[in-house]
């Protein structure tokens, strides 16, 4: 659990990084966020697992292929959809993520998640949605808010394609961020085309690469064999209370008092269902 909000915490640096670039925006920030990332995983995994690597690959195992679309999506559709509508509409609409990853589990894994754990999903997403409430209205779109619900259901099939794969098959899925990476790469440059990077956006783009999504990617899918999918994406929303942390501290940002009390509201939340589980587990090993 404690790595889990480590993961998110990596996570939520990426909107007072970009903040500093000078010129490059949109897909260009994706295309070269997602290089770099790919640029990293190639020699970490290669000298991990040596020829497997190319095994994993070569052999396509479905489960693999998916979860590799679904980390392009994650990767590509957060940026397109911020392009689209505003930060607090695309926010409160993958808010609905963690509701979507526990039906996905319950119906695809047969997982039967605690009714403690269903109303804090409830909560936490009323926190997400309480704290963005006052600027979700202005500029929405819904072809943003659509986008930015292709990022909630990918990253919601990926949670379950992980769990899946890590208690059943016992598949490596660690390539598949590989596959996500190169995947959102290539799809994103066309667009990006012309690149307008300077040096100095380009070393914060690397910076997001390989710290933003390489490191925490590669976590997430290792914790993916401890952690049921849902709780995963519960505790993936410590994402926006961090994010708020950050432009706060390094950006410049004071958040409001509505954006505070919405974030308690997520923190109780997944403070509570960490708690009642750890004391599940406890009763249960008694």
């Amino acid at each position: 659990m404690l790595l889990m909000v480590l993961v998110t915490l990596l996570w939520s640096i990426a909107g007072v990084v970009t903040r500093h670039l000078e010129a490059a925006r949109g897909f260009e920030v994706t295309f070269w966020r997602s290089f770099f990332t790919a640029l990293c995983l190639l020699p970490g995994l290669l000298a991990a697992k040596g020829h497997g690597l190319w095994n994993s690959l070569r052999q396509g195992d479905r489960w693999l292929w998916m979860s590799g679309v679904c980390w392009a999506v994650m990767f590509s559709a957060f940026m397109l959809a911020l392009t689209l509508t505003s930060v607090a509409n695309v926010l409160v609409v993958m808010a609905l993520g963690p509701l979507v990853t526990a039906l996905f589990s319950r119906i695809f894994l047969g997982y039967d998640l605690p009714g403690a754990t269903w109303v804090a999903i409830m909560l936490a997403s009323c926190g997400v949605a309480w704290m963005f409430a006052g600027e979700a209205g202005p500029g929405f779109s819904p072809a943003g808010a659509l986008v930015a619900g292709c990022v909630a259901l990918a990253g919601a099939a990926n949670w379950t394609l992980l769990q899946g794969a890590g208690q059943r098959r016992r598949v490596d899925m660690m390539p598949a961020v590989l596959i996500g990476a190169c995947l959102s790469a290539l799809s994103s440059l066309p667009l990006a085309w012309p690149v307008t990077a300077s040096l100095h956006d380009v070393g914060l783009l690397a910076l997001l690469g390989v710290v933003q999504l390489a490191l925490p990617c590669l976590l997430v899918v290792r914790l993916s064999r401890e952690l049921p999918a849902a709780e995963i994406a519960l505790l993936g929303l410590l994402e926006v209370v961090f994010g708020v942390t950050w432009a706060w501290l390094w950006g410049g940002e004071t958040p409001s008092s509505q954006v505070l009390s919405g974030g308690l509201l997520v923190l109780s939340a997944l403070a509570a269902n960490e708690l009642l589980g750890f004391r599940r587990r406890q009763a249960a090993a008694a």
